[in-house]
């Protein structure tokens, strides 16, 4: 079964009697329906609605969970779910460097794991909607797997993680399509920086979103601008082989689609999509692309 693992992550684990309803209260993430054996997206928001700290979440055991999440940002993460626990009976504990294991294909990914001493049983990756994704927490290999390959599955299916594609502090998640997969609850209840979350989602006002740019040959470097003559309307992502992402105005690419305009990344011609599996669709009255 073809994989990768994945040396820069950090698990941090929420354990107790009160873990689930702590968590529920401050996270993105809807933890009625995450159910066992699946690692969802989520983020902690700012008060603002931008996204402080991404992850994905998963059960372990009895009330507990466990974060995966960037390593270079898992102490601030801890001292961020500190801070909110007040009286909450929950006990947070971070586990440096984490060997991620991802897998993919048709094969038994138990197996797989099994067969490279992981100590965890695989998670589905619920990001993906049309490819089985497994991840697993623990065992190493001697090659590593194919990291090329993963970069190019996760950009064809347009899923974004900060570091590579976004900084923290700059995205809403509607951004970054949490909205889609599954990393925002919309029928819970109060979470931190739900209000311009919920605000954004009921009056459609979601204007950047990550699209898949395609160019002739290689992309430039991520941090690149994305223009349309000129004009900023986002900024490029990780790339692999003449596909990448970009998180974009898509009210402008909109406009620049109908006016046959040229979108660039850097000095290179780009053509920009929409992920296959994504429901949200470009403006209709791309007007707005006007707007400040």
């Amino acid at each position: 079964m073809p994989f990768t693992q994945i040396k820069d992550r950090a698990l941090i684990s929420v354990s107790g009697p009160d873990a689930e309803h702590f968590l529920q209260n401050i996270l993105t993430t809807d933890l009625d329906t995450l159910g066992p054996g699946e690692a969802k997206p989520g983020a902690l928001l700012a008060p603002q609605g931008k996204i402080l700290f991404d992850f994905l979440i998963s059960r372990t055991g009895d009330n507990g969970f466990q974060l995966e999440c960037r390593a270079d940002i898992a102490d601030d993460f801890v001292r961020r779910l500190m801070l909110y626990r007040l009286r909450a009976k929950a006990d947070i504990a971070k586990q440096d460097q984490a060997l991620v294991t991802v897998a993919w294909g048709d094969d038994s990914a138990a197996s797989h794991f099994d067969s490279i001493g992981a100590d965890s049983t695989a998670l589905a990756d619920t990001r993906f909607r049309d490819i089985a994704i497994s991840r697993t927490y623990g065992g190493e290999t001697k090659d590593g797997g194919d990291p090329n390959t993963w970069q190019k599955i996760r950009i064809a299916h347009g899923i974004a993680e900060s570091g590579s594609d976004y900084q923290l502090g700059d995205a809403f998640p509607h951004d970054v399509l949490l909205d889609e997969t599954g990393g925002v609850g919309f029928k819970k209840g109060c979470y931190i920086g739900q209000e311009v979350v919920s605000r954004m989602q009921h009056r459609g006002t979601a204007r950047r979103r990550v699209l898949i740019a395609v160019a002739a040959g290689p992309l430039p470097p991520a941090g690149t601008e994305v223009t349309v003559n000129g004009r900023p309307v986002g900024t490029l992502g990780s790339s692999n082989d003449g596909r990448g992402l970009a998180i974009v105005r898509i009210d402008r690419v909109k406009a620049a689609i109908d006016a046959h305009d040229s979108i660039r990344a850097g000095e290179t011609p780009i053509m920009l999509a929409i992920p296959h599996w994504a429901k949200f669709t470009y403006p209709q009255d791309a007007a707005s692309a006007e707007e400040a």
